[in-house]
C-alpha cells in the first residue's frame, strides 16, 4: 500500500471514528431527553451506547496521532460491542426485554467498529513492513 493511500485510509477510519461516535451520542441523548424512538427502550443498552459514543470520539482522535494505541481502542471497542451483542442475542425474545431494533443496531455497530480496526490495523502493518 502506497504510503499516501495508507495513510489517506488511516485518517478516513479515525474521522469516520469520530463521526460514527458523535452521531451515537446524538442518538442517545435525544433518547435520554425523553424523544420517542418508536419501540421499547432497554436503558442499560441506551446508557452503554451513549457512552460508547464519547469513547468512539477519544479513540478516533487517539488514533489520529497515536495509530497504535487507537488500534488498540478500537480493538478493546471490538471487543465490548461483541460482548454487549452477544448478551442481547441472549436476552432477545419476541416478547423480551430488548427490541429487535436494538439487536439490529448493536449488530451494525459491532460490523462498523470491526471494519475500523481492521483498516487502522492494515495499514498499521503496511506501515510497518517498510
Amino acid at each position: 500500500m502506497k504510503h499516501s493511500l495508507r495513510e489517506t485510509m488511516s485518517k478516513a477510519a479515525s474521522f469516520s471514528a469520530i463521526l460514527f461516535g458523535v452521531v451515537t451520542i446524538v442518538a442517545g441523548a435525544r433518547v435520554l431527553l425523553g424523544e420517542n424512538p418508536g419501540y421499547d427502550v432497554y436503558f442499560p443498552l441506551l446508557y452503554f451506547n451513549t457512552i460508547m459514543g464519547a469513547v468512539y470520539v477519544l479513540v478516533g482522535i487517539i488514533s489520529l496521532k497515536k495509530r497504535r494505541v487507537g488500534i488498540h481502542g478500537a480493538a478493546i471497542i471490538c471487543l465490548l460491542n461483541f460482548s454487549v451483542l452477544g448478551m442481547l442475542l441472549y436476552m432477545y425474545a419476541p416478547n423480551g426485554v430488548v427490541a429487535e431494533a436494538s439487536v439490529q443496531a448493536m449488530t451494525f455497530r459491532t460490523v462498523v467498529w470491526v471494519a475500523l480496526f481492521a483498516i487502522l490495523a492494515a495499514t498499521n502493518r503496511a506501515r510497518l513492513q517498510r
